[in-house]
């Protein structure tokens, strides 16, 4: 059996229930890498990473780096003796941080690589249909999410939900994976396997405000999937014309309703209890969404206190 020295890095709630699960399970946590404290809300108040608040708790040594190269992070890093790094949900490495432990550095992938590497693979998983997803555990490399495979595991996607609920699932199994590895890891036993290069892997990009976009005249269901996948964060979005006001809203949860119709694309239809945006062979019913200043709402809530005119459209 190994002595392991670990140094963990990450930075969100998804990379705590790893933390979390190898403190509970009596790894020694040399050092916890989590990114600097940023400022928030209208007071600017220092926001801690989430990381950071339970090796708080935990009493684990925290690094806060905002250069990976500077020689004394580096100083500090390589005085840890660290034997193993453990990546979840954190920045690219450098190749000087990621070789320096004798056993290697491995990485926490919310997908089943080769496909989604990039930065939002739960996301992008709804978003393009999918019906099923993962975890994966491999060793850094130079590039982007491409390493030797250690492990790997499988979960079916819920036609009907969304990305908060399909997070916190591959957030607990991928805290379970890491475990596993570790221990293979611990008794010298780990093997790994070559990532495959086959046609047609998708990429994860990074999301933005053009790529979280509605487009009204893509298929009923590419509408409903990017709405579950991009909820409850960052939020699909779309214009919404009503009268004199031109409006960026957020859409949080829709139904879709297929059925024949003769509306034009993005026209919308409401009454006191509904709000549907015609789309090709059929419509999509909207369910709970923010307007400019306002706070998330269910359409009925909405109703009550704003009118939609005849010629309102999403755009």
């Amino acid at each position: 059996m190994r002595d392991l020295r670990i140094v963990f890095m990450g930075t969100p709630d998804f990379a705590v229930a790893t933390l979390k699960v190898l403190v509970e399970n009596k790894y020694n946590i040399v050092g916890v890498i989590t990114a600097p404290d940023k400022p928030a809300g209208r007071g600017r108040k220092l926001n801690e990473s989430a990381v950071k608040l339970y090796a708080k708790e935990a009493n684990l040594k925290i690094l806060q780096p905002t250069n990976l190269k500077h020689d004394d992070f580096l100083d500090t890093l390589k005085a840890l003796k660290a034997n193993l790094q453990i990546v979840v949900a954190f920045r690219m490495l450098p190749k000087v941080v990621w070789q320096m432990p004798e056993y290697g550095t491995f990485n926490l992938h919310a997908s089943l690589l080769p496909s989604y590497r990039g930065a939002a693979p739960i996301n992008w998983a709804i978003i393009n249909g999918e019906t099923k997803t993962g975890v994966s555990t491999f060793f850094i490399d130079e590039k982007i999410d491409t390493g030797d495979m250690i492990l790997q595991e499988e979960i079916d996607i819920d036609p009907n939900e969304n990305v908060g609920s399909l997070h916190d699932r591959l957030m607990d199994m991928g805290s379970t994976l890491v475990l596993r590895t570790v221990n293979e890891i611990k008794k010298g036993h780990v093997k790994t396997t070559p990532q495959k290069a086959t046609k047609n892997i998708r990429t994860a990009y990074k999301l933005n405000k053009d790529n979280c976009k509605i487009d009204w005249n893509e298929s009923i269901d590419n509408i409903y999937n990017k709405i579950r996948g991009l909820s409850p964060y960052p939020a699909a979005w779309c214009i919404l014309t009503n009268g004199e006001d031109t409006l960026d809203v957020k859409i949080y949860r829709a139904e879709k309703e297929i059925t024949p119709h003769t509306e034009s694309i993005g026209t919308i239809i409401s009454n006191k209890k509904t709000l549907k945006v015609a789309v090709t062979n059929g419509y999509i019913l909207l369910e709970e969404i923010k307007l400019p200043g306002k706070r998330t709402m269910d359409i009925k809530s909405l109703l009550n206190g704003y009118t939609f005119e005849e010629n309102a459209k999403a755009l």
